[in-house]
C-alpha cells in the first residue's frame, strides 16, 4: 500500500508543477511573446528579398470594407496577369497590416494554374489593411491594399 500512496503523491506533485508552473510565468505581468509573431514591414522584407513592391492596378484585391466579424473577413485576389510558361504570376502573398503575424497566406502557382486567383478568409484582429503581394516571373512586386474596419475584434 505504500507503493500506491507514494505513486498518488508523485502524480500529484506532478499536477501541481504542471499547473502552477504556468500560471506562476503569467503573473508575473510579461506578456508571452508569440514565435510566430511578425511585423507588416519584416514580412514585406522577406517575401520581396528587400526589394520591395510597387502598388499596381494589374492586382484587384476584394474584400469588405465593414467586417462583422474578424475571425472571418473574405479576401479574393486577382492579378491581371498572363500566366504563360515564361511569364506568370509566381505567387501571392495576403497580408494584414496590424494582426502579430502578418502573413495571413501564402500561395504559390505555375502557369499551369491558367488564372491568378486566390480567395480564402483571414482573421483580423482589428481595422486595419489588407495588402495583397504578386511576384511576378520577372522578380518584380506588385500590390494592392485595401482598408477594413472591423467591428467585433478576430484575435486579441
Amino acid at each position: 500500500m505504500e507503493r500506491r500512496g507514494f505513486l498518488k503523491g508523485l502524480a500529484g506533485a506532478c499536477a501541481l508543477t504542471a499547473v502552477g508552473a504556468p500560471t506562476i510565468s503569467l503573473g508575473a505581468g510579461k506578456k508571452p511573446k508569440s514565435p510566430n509573431e511578425i511585423s507588416y514591414k519584416k514580412a514585406l522584407e522577406i517575401i520581396t528579398n528587400g526589394k520591395g513592391a510597387k502598388d499596381s492596378d494589374k492586382v484587384n484585391l476584394v474584400v469588405p470594407e465593414i467586417a462583422e466579424n474578424g475571425a472571418v473577413v473574405p479576401v479574393k485576389v486577382t492579378i491581371d496577369y498572363p500566366m504563360e510558361p515564361n511569364n506568370y504570376v509566381k505567387s501571392i502573398h495576403v497580408l494584414a497590416t496590424k494582426n502579430s503575424n502578418a502573413r495571413c497566406a501564402d500561395v504559390f502557382l505555375t502557369p499551369l494554374n491558367g488564372k491568378a486567383y486566390f480567395a480564402t478568409r483571414i482573421k483580423l484582429g482589428g481595422t486595419q489593411e489588407v495588402v495583397a503581394v504578386a511576384e511576378l516571373g520577372d522578380g518584380t512586386f506588385i500590390k494592392a491594399h485595401k482598408s477594413v474596419k472591423v467591428t467585433i475584434g478576430g484575435c486579441g
